[in-house]
């Protein structure tokens, strides 16, 4: 077996392992079973890919999309890895030709999709094959308790029964204890070793925001960190997809929308060009993300709350898998918890499940309420313990809390007064004395707590009104169309036995993020070298009819920008230059290094 330190300097260009990689690979390469629980962008790919070139034979990999696939097998085969896929979009003659590399042992990896894998004919196919190693990634589709369940996963248990001898690797990014037990059950991973690193991903900035005015928002936040780089923009429905993807367009930034609701061919075509193109933002539904690739995503933009912590840290783990400096923001608002409680509540799910997804909003809601460490909070949800990061929203900007009893009392007695039938909207209106259709059809106006809210705005009054919520003093009855009702332990509060402390309303310019984004260019000639490389590498792209992360990260080109290598050996050392890419790409980086040289005299 080749040496695997080697495998990683010379074909990926990396000087080392992180973390366990080194001791998954190695358990894997001498034919163990292994469940891989790592965050998005710590390398879980190496930890099959490697071994898949140690072992003899041919690794099977199970992956769920088409596109996750092809960038794969793109970069493995730009780095000189002999890898194929097969799906539905394969031309039979294709699909005949790496049929043919697998049985003459010509293939080092081969990617279907779990429904390929199941057919009677392709698993005819297999048991021809010398099998290196079975890789099944994004594991947690197998369980109903994840987000992003498909039912032929749980049918991958056959592998083994079928192929006991052959080492199988299940590789996740996010999965609670629940959905780590259905991993190992349904596929029979019982004496497997289970790897379980840190859930932290340091290098991603977290900020919440309240939502007022959310396109404008985004925009802002947009142009002040990140202009002209890639980014993901999460929503909640299609229409809104369509509205943002639009307003960003007409505001000067390159976006396209995804969604269910587009043809499959659109999706395909702005998908591909998001990967493909560089500084593109994508405007999405949920449906838009899982196992994509793409390194150098500097942002991940949440424009409505996620529905559990697992949907938002898988989301926004798409950003930043280079490892540079990426941004996590999220922008929420009362009316997103009521939104989703709708959604989970309509739902067709069975009972316990719905209050299982309930349980995992609230927990979501008290990560945007929290006053406390982002990361802290969302690495609890995960079992993990740590301390204050001190690179967060709230590290950064520690939120001072006010004594807001007398105004949780007169907010709480207005929704007594209206005998708990009414709506946040509503209760706001009679608090600040506005004598509106509604209020004075109901004959709210005339109530002791008319008018007396005016000391606060609305936004404030909504603030309050989410924080309550988020504490449990407050919920939202779906079934009386979103009546606010009071919860038993509002009892103390009304009676002046307990005092509340909230967040005052956050000031956008004050709230505005300072550590997201990395300004690491210092000089003009660095900025223009810089484009100069990146121009480069789109030809070559272009060229090779490959993303332009395949032929070299971002991470890759700011080295060579810092170190400006004047020779071979310079290059060498560079961050993911390989042998192959050396040789492809050596000669060509040197005149262009050099030219910027002369240029800068």
């Amino acid at each position: 077996m080749q040496d695997a330190l080697s495998l990683l300097n010379n074909i990926f260009g990396y000087p080392e392992f992180r973390g366990q990689q080194g001791e998954i690979v190695d358990h894997v390469a001498q034919g163990g079973h292994a469940l891989v629980l790592m965050p998005t962008g710590g390398g879980k790919s190496l930890c099959f890919q490697i071994p898949a070139l140690m072992r003899p034979g041919v690794a099977i990999v199970v992956s769920p999309l088409i596109a996750l696939m092809q960038d794969q097998v793109a970069t493995l085969v730009e780095q000189g890895v002999a890898a194929a896929c097969l799906n539905s979009a394969t031309p039979l003659d294709e699909a005949r030709d790496i049929a043919r590399q697998a049985r003459a042992g010509s293939l080092d990896l081969l990617y279907v999709a779990p429904e390929r894998l199941l057919t009677p004919r392709f698993q005819e196919f297999v048991s021809q094959l010398n099998i290196s190693l079975f890789a099944i990634d994004e594991a947690h589709c197998v369980s109903h308790w994840g987000h992003d369940f498909r039912p032929e996963y749980q049918q991958l248990g056959f592998l083994a029964e079928r192929f006991p001898q052959v080492p199988r690797i299940a590789l996740t990014a996010t999965a609670d204890e629940q959905t780590r037990a259905d991993i190992i059950d349904y596929l029979k991973l019982q004496d497997a070793r289970v790897f379980l690193s840190s859930f932290d991903r340091p290098n991603l900035f977290y900020q919440v925001v309240e939502k007022h005015n959310a396109k404008k928002q985004l925009l802002d936040f947009i142009r002040n960190e990140y202009p002209g780089s890639a980014g993901i923009v999460y929503c909640l429905s299609r229409k809104r997809v369509e509205d943002t993807a639009q307003w960003l367009c007409d505001n000067g930034i390159h976006a396209l929308p995804y969604h269910a609701g587009l043809s499959h061919q659109q999706r395909e075509t702005n998908q591909r060009e998001f990967l493909r193109d560089e500084g593109v933002v994508m405007v999405a539904t949920v449906a838009f993300g899982m196992g994509i690739d793409k390194p150098d995503v500097r942002f991940v933009a949440h424009i409505d709350m996620p529905k559990s912590p697992e949907n938002f840290y898988q989301e926004s783990g798409r950003a930043g898998r280079d490892g540079l400096p990426a941004a996590s923001w999220l922008c929420y608002g009362l009316n997103d918890v009521v939104q989703l409680r709708q959604m989970i509540e309509g739902g067709e799910m069975a009972e316990l499940q719905k209050q299982v997804e309930l349980g995992k909003l609230e927990a979501m809601l008290a990560f945007c309420e929290a006053a406390s460490c982002r990361r802290q909070h969302i690495l609890a949800h995960f079992g993990e313990q740590s301390r204050p990061c001190g690179h967060c929203d709230n590290c950064l900007h520690p939120p001072i809390t006010f004594d807001a009893t007398v105004a949780v009392q007169k907010l709480l007695s207005c929704i007594y007064r209206v005998e708990q039938r009414f709506s946040a909207g509503h209760v706001i209106d009679v608090l600040l004395g506005r004598a509106n259709q509604s209020v004075g059809h109901y004959g709210h106006d005339k109530l002791s707590t008319f008018g007396i809210g005016r000391d606060y705005n609305q936004r404030v009054w909504r603030s309050i009104v989410r924080q309550l919520v988020a504490r449990k003093l407050l919920h939202v009855d779906i079934a009386r169309g979103q009546s606010l009702v009071l919860s038993d332990e509002c009892r103390s509060v009304l009676k002046g036995q307990e005092k509340v402390y909230l967040r005052p309303v956050a000031d956008d310019k004050a709230s505005r993020s300072t550590a997201g984004a990395d300004r690491w260019l210092r000089t003009e000639r660095e900025e223009r070298l810089w484009q100069a490389l990146r121009g480069w590498r789109r030809q070559m792209a272009d060229e090779h009819n490959v993303p332009a992360y395949a032929v070299f990260s971002d991470r890759t080109l700011r080295d060579l920008v810092e170190k400006h290598p004047t020779s071979r050996a310079g290059l060498a050392k560079v961050y993911g230059l390989g042998e192959l890419k050396l040789a492809r790409y050596g000669e060509a980086l040197l005149e262009l290094l050099n030219a910027a040289a002369a240029e800068a005299g």
